[in-house]
């Protein structure tokens, strides 16, 4: 078992990668139905297929919840996690759609000491979400505040 990293084990430049997850037409319901997203874009296959598409599109704010969730899968923030502090410039490149396979590339973007609580830091990361083509889906930046190593 990978054991998490402490906020002194980030340095701007490292990179990493999730496992991949393929999104399914249940995960697409499911999240419409749990925040509301009563949309025909995400809900009716005549009016998705009169705009040009073939399969159930996937919203991005469920393509990022995914993305975040292989992030905390890979277990470099067991422990350490404090809060997720903030998500920044998030841009949707390119459709998503229900069957598609996606992964995670992580390049950490920033870190810092935290201003108000010495046994913390903030690590900002720019996240890349792609697709089974390689094709990149979503990007945007995350700030986490991450827990020191505990000195005993």
């Amino acid at each position: 078992m990978e054991k998490g990293v402490p906020f002194e084990g980030w340095a701007i430049g490292q990179k990493f990668s999730t496992r991949a997850r393929t999104v399914t037409d249940s995960d697409i319901l499911s999240f419409v139905a749990t925040v509301g997203y009563a949309e025909n874009l995400f809900l009716d296959m005549e009016y998705i297929r009169e705009r040009g598409h073939t399969r159930r599109l996937v919203p991005a704010l469920l393509t990022a919840s995914i993305a975040d969730g292989l992030i905390i899968q890979t277990r470099k923030l067991d422990g350490y996690a404090a809060a997720l502090l903030g998500v920044e410039g998030l841009t949707a490149r390119e459709p998503l759609y229900a069957g598609d396979t996606i992964c995670v590339e992580i390049e950490v973007a920033g870190v810092r000491a935290s201003n108000s609580r010495p046994d913390r830091g903030i690590v900002a990361s720019l996240q890349t979400v792609k697709n089974q083509e390689g094709e990149t889906v979503l990007v945007y930046t995350v700030k986490r505040m991450v827990l020191r190593e505990k000195i005993a």
